[in-house]
């Protein structure tokens, strides 16, 4: 009989109920123990991705979680994902390349036809694994999607995969969460359930005894922790959208650099944002639609992933209105991506690449045109900026090819090529690089010349690999691990 690697699955009761951070911090927890061990996701719906090595494209938790566990990501950690492009339709990715667009509707159908293919990037992956730990999407119980899924319990059992179900106290009723999904679960399903967690506890764990009792006579199952709040998830790049909701913090912060940017509907690779976020010194302001842009040292544009789209809601704000007269008090204003595009004199979409087929003028403030074609460029790139000479390295993810007189006057140096662009007066800047800011020189030369002063004490790399750290020993001091072990491996 083959090998069959352990593997074991967390599925929520919900979304964003910690699944992902659970499994990046299990995963750091047992390679520490000296297990060779694997990420994956069936199938994932978020626009923050990664680009692995050999070009393909995930989901950015699945990448985070490779990093816990010390290896490079790959497409077969996530063999499906959904990149949404409007409130009906989405991108779809397979195995790390673009296998086309989709309607909800449509994509059901479809997905009969993707559980072989994920499959076999689950089996791709176990073979180079002591153990998997395999993420599921939004909720277990979703009952109406029960039909040829293969985010959950569809691939659990086609893989044949143990389950553990979370739920997250922190939003309360999690008693009903953990009964009630199991409730709308067939006998099957149930018995395939082994545990539960219960996540982001504030406050003294004791206080849940009474709850234990009852969920294990309501469901016959076992706690395999009660894992506290773990407030330093915020210092991790972060999948869901729903994160940045918490961000408003950061805009308080008295005396800093102020950096502000429009939360625009499809805001894609939002983590670039992150190292700004780590910045003391730094008061980034997350704009929500109905506000005005407020007065900035920077108004930074984010990446999209409906560019025509969003530069329509851009404008349906008014932003574009706030960002022009920002502009012409001699604000500064970067441009990350799409956000680079729109800052340029015209986008144009002829093949309705990212949803129905158009054209818009850009904000006008670099001298450069985008025209979106049919393929993606996907691949990792290093280089320097040329007005610093500071090292840069991250991603490029973009369907956009960007071209104009703007140009002579590149941004970045990548790998022997110029990319981006930069006003006559160096006050407009944009480029195609993801993950800029990660640098840790780059992003000091950059505040500097805004008049901040970036925190010469960070590195940003190694406080994302400390908090990994820190969460897989916090995960240790409340799971029950050897239990989990033991799950695993009797698959």
């Amino acid at each position: 009989m083959p090998r069959r690697t352990p593997a074991l699955m967390l599925q929520g009761t919900g979304s964003d109920v910690g699944k992902s951070l659970l499994v990046a911090g299990l995963a750091r927890a047992l390679t520490r123990r000296g297990l060779a061990v694997r990420p994956f996701k069936p199938q994932n719906m978020s626009n923050n991705a990664a680009v692995t090595g050999q070009g393909g494209e995930i989901g950015r938790a699945q990448a985070l979680q490779a990093r816990a566990c010390g290896v490079p990501p790959s497409a077969d950690m996530n063999p499906v994902l959904l990149k949404p492009q409007s409130e009906q339709g989405a991108q779809v990715v397979v195995e790390g390349r673009l296998f086309g667009a989709a309607s909800a509707r449509d994509y059901h159908a479809l997905k009969p036809v993707l559980l072989p293919r994920v499959l076999a990037s689950f089996e791709r992956l176990s073979a180079a694994a002591d153990i998997v730990l395999v993420e599921g999407a939004g909720s277990a119980a979703e009952v109406n999607l029960r039909a040829g899924d293969i985010a959950n319990m569809g691939f659990a059992e086609a893989a044949d995969v143990p389950v553990v179900l979370v739920g997250d106290i922190d939003r309360g009723g999690v008693i009903a969460a953990l009964v009630g999904t199991q409730a709308l679960l067939a006998p099957a399903e149930c018995d395939r359930l082994k545990g539960y967690i219960v996540n982001k506890f504030r406050g003294d764990p004791r206080l849940f005894d009474g709850a234990l009792d009852v969920l294990r006579a309501r469901t016959g199952l076992d706690c395999l922790g009660v894992v506290p709040f773990f407030a330093a998830a915020r210092d991790l790049p972060a999948e869901d959208g729903v994160a940045l909701d918490g961000w408003t913090r950061l805009a308080r912060r008295e005396g800093a650099l102020r950096i502000v940017v429009p939360r625009l509907p499809r805001i894609a690779n939002f983590d670039d944002l992150d190292p700004l976020a780590a910045e003391p010194g730094v008061a980034l302001d997350l704009v929500a639609p109905g506000r005005a842009l407020p007065p900035a040292d920077l108004v930074l544009l984010p990446g999209s992933k409906a560019t025509l789209a969003d530069l329509a809601a851009l404008r349906g704000e008014g932003w574009d209105i706030d960002l022009l007269a920002h502009a012409r008090r001699g604000g500064a204003v970067l441009g990350l991506c799409a956000g680079y595009q729109m800052l340029g004199r015209r986008i144009a979409d002829p093949l309705g690449i990212e949803g129905a087929a158009g054209e818009a003028p850009g904000l006008g403030l670099l001298e450069v045109e985008t025209v979106l074609t049919g393929d993606k460029i996907l691949a990792a790139a290093e280089g320097v900026e040329l007005a610093s000479g500071a090292p840069v390295a991250g991603y490029e993810m973009h369907v956009g090819r960007t071209a104009g007189p703007g140009m002579a006057r590149p941004m970045l140096r990548l790998g022997g090529r110029d990319d981006g662009a930069v006003s006559a007066d160096g006050r407009i800047a944009g480029c195609h690089l993801h993950g800029v800011f990660a640098g840790d020189a780059f992003r000091r030369a950059f505040l500097a010349r805004l008049g901040g002063v970036g925190d010469a004490a960070l590195d940003y790399q190694a406080r994302v690999e400390a908090t990994l750290d820190a969460l897989a020993t916090h995960l240790e001091a409340s799971l029950d691990i050897p239990r989990l072990l033991e799950i695993a491996r009797a698959r």
